[in-house]
């Protein structure tokens, strides 16, 4: 009955801290969050979304709250033997599953995998059953997210990809970095969250915090 993760509980310690009295969560599909909070449904992204160029140019952004690295879920055994998303472009059969929206959509697009081998779900434990029957091949999230399903998991026929490597962009190993997301015209809110938030980060109030979501 309580909405609750790394990103919520850090936006209500920051708006409380700004003034805030009453807050209000809304649950909503990832590929949501950016027309819902152009739309007013919401002020705040609080969902430990990435920072991209693209979402950017839609919205604003706050200092992140952590940096981290991707993961595939997969059939025990991993029969295709995919360890990246490379893997699965090179590979003529092989699907994958990513969240609608996320950044593991736009990784699997950069990296050559066709549109009718991305399989597209609006979350995570949706995804998880696609893995589980055969839908897909792998199912594509962070680190962090994977261990949690893992986590939170029965039986043991899904298990995390090892080694991984992340996705080679540009030249350079992706890694993707989290924050709350705001309108481009609230920029006096921006401003005083990241006040907040960079004297609430790395203080042992914030490890308290996050710690038993896995960071």
């Amino acid at each position: 009955g309580r909405i609750t993760g790394e990103a919520p509980e850090i936006a209500r310690v920051i708006l409380r801290r700004i003034g805030a009295t009453h807050i209000e969560p809304v649950v909503t599909e990832f590929g949501s969050l950016i027309p819902g909070l152009k739309a007013g449904r919401f002020d705040v992204i609080a969902a430990g979304m990435y920072i991209t160029p693209e979402r950017a140019e839609e919205i604003n952004f706050s200092n992140p709250t952590y940096a981290i690295g991707e993961a595939f879920l997969v059939a025990r055994g991993n029969p295709l033997g995919l360890h990246s998303f490379e893997d699965v472009a090179t590979a003529d059969s092989a699907r994958l599953g990513v969240m609608g929206g996320s950044v593991e959509h736009g990784y699997a697009k950069r990296l050559g995998i066709p549109d009718d081998r991305i399989v597209l779900f609006p979350d995570y434990p949706s995804g998880l059953a696609g893995l589980r029957t055969g839908r897909i091949d792998a199912l594509a999230a962070t680190l962090l997210t994977a261990n949690d399903l893992l986590a939170k998991t029965s039986g043991n026929d899904i298990e995390r990809a090892q080694p991984f490597r992340d996705p080679v962009i540009d030249g350079k190993a992706a890694r993707g970095y989290g924050a709350f997301g705001f309108r481009k015209k609230d920029t006096a809110l921006l401003e005083a969250f990241k006040r907040e938030l960079a004297e609430f980060l790395g203080t042992p109030e914030h490890w308290e915090l996050v710690a038993k979501f896995g960071f």
